[in-house]
């Protein structure tokens, strides 16, 4: 009930598509009810060139991207920058906002990290709070949990406020990798705007993970204008 009066009258635009691995539209349409419940009007789109309408974008409080790989034009891109620099927020989980669009430098840089490689099978792993982060609104009632699914090794904008971190696990591929601390959860400012993102995700499965569940939900909140 708090939360459906916090986010009252907030829109929120769902832009979704890319590859087809990430279940992108049944992913995002978990959210966009989990949107609705806490109060928000949702619009849903299927194209970047949502990014180019200006009108929609100063009318949104929430852009919630769920968009693996692809491709962004420079004007899509300068489209949602801009917004979220005005104040929309962006947030999202797993590929659907950190490995969209590799080719772009500028992207990785508002949302503060880009997927690198992950193991080829699913690992077993703790997602662990920071500490000092414990009372931020992401992490409320959230303690340390453990998953088994993609584990995101990542190159990171150090200007991040990392909320939950994981030790990197067997990769045989990458022996050397194991045991390095990897950020799972983040926030960062765009200007006015707040990015939320999560490495967590990969399947509809993983999203029904309480904790993950719970994170994502408060991430979109605490991103929201």
């Amino acid at each position: 009930m708090g939360s459906s009066r916090t986010t009252a009258c907030k829109r929120a635009l769902v832009v979704r598509g890319g590859w087809e691995g990430h279940a992108p539209v049944a992913a995002s349409d978990r959210h966009v009810t989990a949107l609705k419940e806490d109060g928000y009007a949702v619009t849903v789109s299927d194209t970047l060139d949502s990014y180019l309408d200006a009108d929609l974008l100063t009318a949104t409080d929430l852009v919630v991207q769920c968009w693996t790989m692809g491709e962004i034009t420079g004007p899509q891109l300068e489209g949602l920058s801009r917004a979220v620099r005005a104040g929309t927020g962006l947030a999202g989980w797993h590929g659907g906002i950190i490995d969209a669009f590799r080719t772009e430098t500028r992207y990785h840089l508002m949302t503060g990290g880009q997927f690198v490689h992950h193991a080829r099978e699913f690992s077993t792993f703790e997602v662990v709070p920071v500490p000092d982060k414990a009372d931020h609104p992401v992490l409320a009632g959230i303690g340390a949990f453990t998953v088994t699914t993609e584990q995101y090794y990542l190159h990171v904008d150090p200007a991040i406020e990392v909320l939950a971190t994981s030790l990197y696990g067997h990769d045989p591929d990458h022996p050397d990798l194991l045991g390095t601390p990897v950020p799972v959860t983040w926030t960062r400012r765009w200007g006015e705007g707040r990015v939320f993102v999560t490495t967590l995700g990969h399947s509809l499965a993983d999203l029904e993970v309480p904790q993950t569940d719970a994170m994502i939900r408060k991430g979109m909140a605490w991103a929201t204008r």
